[in-house]
């Protein structure tokens, strides 16, 4: 800065600087070229400035002062600033600025609570726009596909056990099995299965896994001992009057039943299936002649346990084929049983000889 009435005109090549006064000038002539700055200014680094003639009245010694502040000023490139130790009085509010809405201070904002309203960017700020938080509903990561095994497997197309005839009797209790148990899991069954399956959300495959049996134990009760084991699916037939004397077979074409019965009472009843049009079983009345435990027909290559042959190739035997379909299929003549239980203990008490009886 150039204070007006210090008399410095700036240009520092003529060596010379002084103030005025009403009579004249003062200063100090061969200065050295060193103590001019190339800007123009002059470097005071020495505050021993010699007046040569102290004797010159100054008229107002306020304007030297000044001077002398400025020349110092120019010399050390000072700025404007605060004292030392006065760095907890706040400066002094500029006009144009608002004052703060709040007297505390706030903590700096950071990702993790962000205002509403962002404030506005600082210009010394990177333009980059911050990296959004991830959402967290949609930053987790993808569920690992189960490793957890499939339920065991219990009972299936083919099991035959006292569990298969209480699972029957248990789907039979809620309406989904509509035939007496029989014991042995055939499709009936698989299809009663995936009935109760479909129903209660479960995998739907027939078979009785643990999951299905535990379903299935938590809806219904312990079945009786009629219900697992009932004389027949329908009721039985008036017996023929043929059957009333002896050991006899009674068998009804009616009904669809069997009757071991000796002397009138009737000891095991069951169910009964017959031959096809094509293959009708015979009407009379027969005797057992042969008893084969474990076979197997020569002419259908199937088998035909606990077989009572009664006329030719014509017996009365289990049938798992009628324990899995039920009715809707027919034998090739014979007397089909579908419940092996009884038929096993039939087969132990019936002796050959006795009497077979086929009737409507």
């Amino acid at each position: 800065m150039v204070d007006a009435d210090s008399g410095w005109d700036g240009r520092g090549g003529s060596g010379s600087y002084g103030t005025r006064d009403t009579g004249g000038t003062w200063g100090m002539r061969g200065a050295r070229a060193a103590d001019a700055l190339p800007d123009g200014r002059v470097a005071a680094p020495d505050s021993r400035v010699a007046i040569p003639d102290r004797r010159v009245a100054l008229p107002d010694r306020r304007i030297a002062a000044v001077s002398l502040v400025a020349l110092a000023a120019l010399a050390t490139g000072c700025e404007p600033g605060t004292a030392t130790g006065a760095q907890d009085a706040p400066p002094p509010a500029r006009p144009t600025q608002a004052a703060a809405p709040s007297p505390t201070r706030t903590a700096p904002v950071t990702e993790d609570a962000k205002p509403r309203t962002a404030p506005p960017p600082s210009p010394s700020a990177s333009t980059a726009a911050p990296t959004p938080a991830p959402d967290p509903t949609t930053a987790r990561p993808a569920p690992e596909p189960s490793t957890a095994p499939p339920p065991r497997v219990l009972m299936r197309t083919g099991s035959e056990s006292d569990r298969v005839r209480e699972l029957q009797a248990r789907l039979r209790q809620i309406g989904h099995f509509g035939r007496n148990p029989t014991g042995y899991y055939g499709s009936v069954t698989a299809d009663a299965v995936r009935s109760f399956q479909a129903k209660r959300s479960l995998p739907v495959t027939g078979s009785t896994d643990e999951v299905t049996w535990q379903r299935l134990l938590a809806m219904t009760r312990v079945p009786k001992a009629a219900e697992l084991r009932p004389p027949t699916e329908r009721p039985l037939a008036a017996p023929d009057e043929r059957c009333l004397k002896g050991r006899v077979l009674c068998i009804s074409k009616n009904s669809r039943t069997l009757a071991w019965m000796i002397d009138g009472k009737v000891v095991s009843a069951m169910d009964v299936r017959f031959g096809s049009e094509y293959t009708p079983t015979r009407e009379g009345v027969f005797e057992v002649f042969w008893k084969s435990r474990d076979h197997v027909s020569t002419l259908y290559d199937t088998p035909m346990p606990y077989a009572l042959f009664f006329s030719g190739g014509q017996a009365v035997h289990y049938s798992a084929d009628f324990a899995a379909n039920g009715y809707g299929g027919a034998s090739h003549g014979c007397v089909n049983l579908r419940d092996k239980k009884k038929v096993a203990a039939l087969f132990g008490q019936v002796r050959t000889g006795d009497k077979v009886v086929v009737y409507w």
